[in-house]
């Protein structure tokens, strides 16, 4: 089969098509043709070296991906050879063919097409896992989602909009925060101009947020602290900003505030088929239901990943970006 494969870390010409061998299946996999697979930041971390795929797993690249069933292990019961479905990676969707344990695999939601699919695994385990399951964001709740233009936020303002949420977003330009405005979000907030914690003091009469999803890390910590209400819970998944960071701890005890982190790519296939699943009964409903629709800036073809990797790293983009087979 065909693959991406990083030749060595840097820039994204790295990123090179290669013949490589088949993916072996295990009994309890199923091998998936990928039709399409979606960008994650975690892949440009991957490409410059700084983020290794768990033990076990593929050495390529993408964490989501959609196609058809080719082959099943002998232990799996629920899928079977011609099914189109999308799954959760732990590597490998940036290839022609990807083994997936079959508890990671999620079948096609009615109404959206097989390549547009690719877009879901990943950010919706991800959101549903942190801020819902971890976070136990509910109805009536206020809830900031910081980077709402990117793939984790575009899904994340439909989910919680859906599920009767007050939402908040930060993002860096007016036509990203009219994007959020668009897919829902109540409030929009340009972190270049305005101070995003001040705003959310005003928008909640002085209480704050209930919920906080960050990838910014270190630098926007003590203001996220600053920005929740009481009982409030700030969900970190990603450290864009920096990882080290210095907090007034006294402004966790008054508050009786709740700093949760999370990362879905470590987590043991038991652990994620328990999201997938998940996911799968809470999640896939609404998308059915037109609730939650995928938003996709733009298709590439996967011998363009070097393109879309750059794409990526400029920021410019709305939503997910898709490579097709």
């Amino acid at each position: 089969m065909k693959a991406i494969v990083i030749s060595e870390p840097g820039k994204p010409e790295v990123l090179q098509l290669r013949d490589v061998a088949d993916p072996e299946v295990k009994d309890d996999e199923v091998l998936v043709r990928v039709l399409a697979t979606a960008l994650n930041r975690a892949d440009t971390l991957q490409r410059l070296g700084l983020y290794n795929p768990p033990p076990g797993s593929s050495p390529y690249l993408g964490l989501e991906c959609s196609g058809t069933i080719e082959s099943v292990g002998k232990s799996v019961s629920r899928w079977k050879v011609g099914d189109q479905v999308c799954a959760l990676l732990s590597g490998g969707g940036y290839a022609e063919k990807v083994s997936v344990p079959a508890g990671q695999i999620f079948p096609i939601p009615a109404g959206i097409s097989l390549k547009d699919a690719a877009a879901f695994p990943e950010v919706a385990c991800t959101v549903w896992s942190t801020v819902f399951m971890m976070g136990r964001l509910s109805a009536g709740e206020s809830f900031l989602i910081h980077g709402g233009s990117s793939g984790i936020g575009t899904f994340a303002i439909q989910i919680a909009k859906h599920l009767g949420v007050r939402v908040f977003v930060t993002a860096g330009n007016e036509k990203k925060l009219a994007a959020c405005k668009e897919l829902g979000a109540d409030v929009c907030i340009n972190y270049k101009t305005e101070d995003f914690v001040a705003k959310v003091k005003v928008e909640t009469d002085g209480l704050g947020v209930d919920v906080i999803l960050d990838c910014i890390g270190a630098p926007y910590l003590q203001k996220n602290l600053d920005s929740l209400n009481f009982d409030g819970r700030l969900c970190i998944i990603g450290l864009m900003g920096g990882a080290n960071a210095e907090i007034k701890l006294s402004s966790l005890l008054p508050k009786r505030l709740t700093v949760l982190g999370a990362a879905l790519r470590p987590r043991s296939p038991e652990n994620k088929a328990v999201v997938v699943a998940e996911v799968e009964k809470n999640v896939w409903p609404a998308i059915e239901a037109g609730k939650v629709k995928p938003v996709i800036h733009k298709y590439l073809p996967l011998s363009q990943a070097a393109e879309a990797h750059s794409l990526m790293e400029s920021s410019n983009h709305i939503g997910k970006i898709l490579l097709e087979t």
